[in-house]
């Protein structure tokens, strides 16, 4: 989501975890773990406890925005929740600590327990550790993490003058980030000499050890850093990292998830509205076709009266049009009489009226769809919340508009009337083969090397495989396989009742029976349908 990768974001930042840390550590010493439970598979909720008092930490770790943030209190849902890490329940809190150079702590607890904060970007996640090894992880798709060594975490890095200057900013602060790097660079770091380029860091990297926190506002993005932006709105100023994460969190995740909501919807209106103006203009201009040359039943009419003035056998004649007063040049079917010829006019203008009365039923149908469109995309640009966008959606009968139509999976191509479809890789292979196709449909694979299974669609009306199908089939099964590049490429191609998989077998690998055999020439095919 383009609102999430645009933002400036400090929050996983090693100056700022060091300092949240830290300010942990104040809070923490003392209390008891109470609860640990998930509502959703990204969201981790962890409340600790000493007598009337409750701290809780959101582990929120959404792909592109994972972050950590600090509720007052929190009122679990009794549906859709889970416990975790229910071995540590009770384990009193020891210590917090700061892994250096290291976007990850630790929250050490009584007896060998403890929670460790991984803050990795994308690669985010929770463990509990116990006795110095990992126990369980909450994001179990980071495989990695179960074999995590957390006695390496600590990284002692040389950051003295003399080692910038021979390895660089990169080399000896791995740990200021992207933000910092690309403040520096804007404020002309590359310009000036390595001295001055150590002096400058060195300068930053101060203010990051004990930074005040912003939550600014910049081309309608909402940002979190450790040093302020020019021209950016301040909405917040504090030297409180627990405090600024909570209002980052509340400023950015009301945007984010109100985007989140009605983002789609609006990217499928667009993308409909955009459809309709290309109907439209294919429309408008058959129907200013039809309306500026509707003359079949004038020219009818000038045929009857003409009747005894045409010749038999008669395929064109120049008679006077009396509506335009000149002379008109009209086509004839010469085995037909010139009453018949009329009458076929007449059906003509019959049919080109009927052809105009739909096309201005559909056109009209399909303005008044746009303009309905166009008002629900007006009315969703101006809500702030997510309950009036659901609201909206449902008492204006939007769900159908959510409900994305899946892709179809395949290349498709289109032949003479027949479809082609095209594997793109081994298990894509299987399954257009074992799934998608049909025991009449034919089957085709380039002999004796890798490449695309093709089917060509079976159709009731059409039984059998015309031959140029076959070859353009064929063709296209010799240019997505290993044999792309040579002159001629052998085909074999069988019905697919013939084509069979042996348990066990490898991906895209199948047995044919009944194969016949063409030399053909590789060649792509261009006329897609999708």
């Amino acid at each position: 989501m383009i609102l999430i990768k645009s933002a400036k974001k400090m929050f996983n930042n090693y100056y700022f975890l060091r300092q949240l840390s830290q300010a942990l550590k104040e809070r923490l010493i003392g209390m008891t773990l109470g609860a640990c439970f998930s509502q959703s598979k990204d969201e981790l909720m962890i409340g600790f406890y000493k007598g009337a008092r409750e701290q809780w930490i959101r582990a929120s770790l959404i792909p592109n925005f994972n972050l950590l943030t600090f509720p007052l209190d929190y009122q679990r849902k009794k549906v859709n929740s889970i416990d975790l890490f229910k071995e540590a329940i009770d384990q009193e809190v020891e210590d917090v600590i700061q892994y250096h150079n290291e976007r990850a702590f630790l929250i050490k607890m009584t007896n060998d327990w403890g929670l460790l904060f991984k803050m990795y970007g994308n690669r985010s996640n929770i463990l509990l550790i116990h006795e110095g090894e990992v126990n369980t992880v909450f994001q179990k798709r980071h495989i990695e993490d179960q074999n995590m060594d957390v006695s390496t975490l600590d990284r002692e890095i040389d950051q003295s003058q003399e080692a910038f200057l021979e390895g660089g900013i990169k080399a000896t602060y791995p740990t200021l980030g992207r933000e910092a790097n690309a403040y520096l660079e804007s404020n002309g770091l590359n310009d000036v000499s390595p001295v001055e380029q150590w002096t400058r860091v060195s300068d930053l990297v101060k203010k990051l050890e004990s930074p005040r926190y912003y939550v600014e506002e910049l081309e309608g993005q909402v940002q979190f850093l450790l040093f302020q932006l020019d021209g950016a709105t301040t909405l917040l100023e504090s030297d409180d990292p627990i405090e600024a994460a909570n209002e980052f969190y509340y400023r950015f995740s009301k945007r984010y998830f109100v985007e989140r909501e009605k983002g789609p919807l609006i990217k499928e209106i667009d993308k409909r509205l955009k459809q309709s103006k290309s109907y439209l203009k294919k429309h408008y201009a058959r129907y200013e076709e039809l309306t500026e040359n509707a003359r079949f039943e004038e020219i009818a009419n000038i045929i009857m009266a003409n009747l005894h003035n045409i010749p038999p056998r008669t395929k064109k004649i120049t008679l006077f049009d009396f509506y335009n007063e000149e002379d008109i040049k009209i086509n004839l079917n010469e085995v037909l009489t010139p009453q018949k010829n009329a009458e076929t006019y007449y059906r003509k203008a019959k049919n080109q009226k009927l052809e105009v009365k739909n096309l201005e039923v559909n056109i009209q149908q399909k303005e008044d769809e746009m303009e309905e469109l166009k008002k629900h995309r007006e009315a969703l640009d101006q809500f702030e919340m997510v309950r009036e966008i659901r609201k909206y959606i449902k008492t204006n009968g939007l769900q159908k508009l959510q409900k994305n139509e899946p892709i179809f999976p395949f290349r498709k191509f289109e032949y003479k009337g027949f479809e082609i479809w095209v594997g793109k890789n081994a298990v894509n292979n299987d399954l257009l083969t074992q799934r998608f196709a049909h025991k009449r449909d034919l089957w085709l694979h380039a002999r004796d090397v890798a490449g695309s299974h093709v089917v060509v669609k079976w159709k009731s009306k059409q039984p059998n495989f015309p031959v140029d199908v076959i070859e353009k089939a064929a063709s296209i099964a010799a240019y997505y396989s290993q044999r792309k590049t040579d002159t001629l490429c052998p085909v074999i191609y069988t019905p697919k009742k013939f084509v069979r998989k042996r348990k066990g077998d490898p991906a895209g690998l199948v047995v044919v029976d009944k194969e016949k055999v063409v030399l053909i020439e590789p060649a792509p095919f261009s006329e897609t349908l999708t």
